[in-house]
């Protein structure tokens, strides 16, 4: 693997980081094509704000750096944890119902995949 490294961040986007994390764990160690595939046709919500992350970062590659889109590799994605919104909701004999309202960070580590030919070792003789 090449150690040059292209990276995507989104902050601050509305969902769960244990729901974001689900999505993540399905594309982690993917080829970036193949990845925005499986993004694209996962159910969960919390798939269109990863899905859109990885694009920037391969468009990144792209643009930035002249990399082939076919070569890049998800080296590392990751999701953090963002603040919280508190929201009220009120409950009954005038309770206060706290609404947590989590926010994420997504991180997107994308490197070239390089086919190196003579990674095996010579036999001695």
């Amino acid at each position: 693997m090449a150690d040059f490294q292209v990276r995507a961040v989104t902050k601050y986007v509305l969902g769960s980081p244990i729901k974001m994390r689900r999505v993540v764990n399905a594309v982690r160690g993917m080829r970036a094509a193949e990845a925005l595939e499986v993004l694209a046709l996962l159910p969960q919500a919390a798939a269109v704000p990863v899905y859109k992350t990885v694009k920037s970062a391969l468009a990144n590659a792209e643009e930035n750096y002249a990399l082939d889109a076919d070569d890049m590799v998800i080296a590392e994605i990751k999701v953090d944890e963002g603040p919280r919104l508190r929201r009220a909701r009120y409950g009954a004999r005038g309770r206060f119902k706290p609404i947590k309202k989590r926010m994420s960070h997504i991180t997107v580590l994308l490197e070239e995949d390089v086919e190196e030919t003579n990674l095996s070792p010579t036999p001695r003789v």
